[in-house]
């Protein structure tokens, strides 16, 4: 009998099995690689998209700048390095790149879920409040701000209480781990309040409020395709609102995305910590959620760009330029989709001035009409 280590914190014993006979020592490291290269070029083409071209620099692509910036930090800082443990049986590297690494990935998660947060309040008050620009850049850039203030201030106990233990497998052979959790005799309370208390925060209480203020849109989207002034029905009111739906879709795309990533890490540490015979009922599928879990948690900092991708023409014109070297050709429906993504309120703002000058026209003409000395010119042409 031997001991494994579960998710850097606890120890179990079960049947030993060498790190060489292990399926996961040879599929973890390429398949880090493939979320190392996949999100390090979807992820860096988004901060230069943002960076370089102005018109994309609108309040949701300023939340969706952070999500990338948060993304590049988690496979920068973590990737290369977690690739590792499941093909070492010991922790190579120091308590510096542990605390690091530890602290990075919390802070990761916490930009991201808290920036779909935000995202979905923007596209909830964007459709509620087509008319007023609520949202505006200076303002989406302080929450992006506080979202990261926020994000490192809850990430503090993992930097200051990561560290290396060890753990021993026989009487020849200990292996070394980075462990979250101090060194304190009821680590396994500690433990119990840690893992809860981020399911919380990280999980469960976002994704609440993120359903309730899609189920508000829901519900407005459906109240409004009633509220709408009979002189703004037709083709222009089709296409405000399908561009209104647009952004709210890719907003919901990666909440979906984060939900599904996320929810086999959360269900396997949350079993694990608070299910009394867990260490006794740990078994090959068990270890096979956690596996899946523990990937899953990662490939979400990779899937964003790609959704981006197939999602919206105009980032996918964009990627196609800087990744491809191809012309930036816009076509109709991608030029629409940027004007109506980008800032909504300018285009309704525009639809009301077209309307104004119409009203203006036909008041000048009317006029013209009726003055004397115009019907005295045409008749003289004529």
């Amino acid at each position: 009998m031997g001991e494994l280590s579960i998710d850097n914190d606890s120890t179990i014993e079960i049947d030993y099995t060498p790190y060489e006979e292990r399926l996961e020592t040879y599929i973890v490291p390429i398949l880090f690689l493939i979320i190392f290269v996949v999100g390090v070029l979807g992820n860096g083409t988004l901060v230069v998209i943002f960076l370089r071209h102005r018109s994309m620099r609108n309040v949701p692509n300023t939340f969706i700048f952070s999500l990338a910036l948060a993304d590049l930090l988690v496979i920068i800082t973590c990737v290369p390095f977690t690739s590792i443990l499941y093909t070492l049986e010991s922790y190579p590297w120091g308590v510096a790149v542990c605390k690091i690494s530890e602290s990075a990935k919390d802070i990761s998660i916490g930009v991201s879920v808290y920036t779909l947060t935000a995202l979905s309040v923007e596209r909830y008050y964007a459709i509620a409040n087509p008319l007023r620009r609520l949202q505006k850049k200076s303002v989406a850039i302080l929450a992006a701000l506080l979202i990261w203030l926020l994000a490192i201030a809850f990430a503090l106990p993992d930097a200051v209480f990561s560290r290396l233990d060890e753990v021993e497998i026989d009487s020849n052979k200990t292996i070394t781990f980075c462990s979250p959790f101090p060194n304190i005799s009821d680590v396994d309370v500690y433990a119990k309040y840690n893992v809860f208390s981020k399911s919380l925060v990280y999980y469960v209480i976002p994704l609440s409020v993120i359903a309730c203020f899609y189920i508000l849109m829901a519900i407005r989207l459906h109240a409004s395709a009633n509220e709408m002034p009979g002189d703004v029905k037709g083709t222009q009111s089709v296409v405000q609102a399908k561009a209104r739906k647009h952004v709210a879709r890719m907003v919901l795309i990666f909440v979906f995305l984060f939900f599904i990533c996320f929810l086999p890490h959360h269900v396997f540490m949350l079993w694990f910590h608070f299910y009394p015979n867990a260490k006794n009922s740990y078994n090959y599928w068990w270890h096979a959620l956690k596996m899946i879990g523990f990937c899953l948690s990662f490939v979400n900092s990779c899937v964003n760009p790609i959704a981006l991708y197939w999602g919206s023409g105009v980032f996918r014109s964009y990627f196609n330029k800087y990744l491809c070297c191809k012309n930036l050709e816009w076509s109709r429906n991608a030029q629409s989709n940027r004007d109506y993504d980008s800032n909504l309120n300018s285009t309704l703002r525009r639809r009301d001035q077209v309307t104004l000058t119409s009203i203006v026209c036909e008041s000048q003409s009317l006029q013209d009409a009726y003055n004397p000395q115009h019907r005295q010119e045409v008749t003289i042409h004529s």
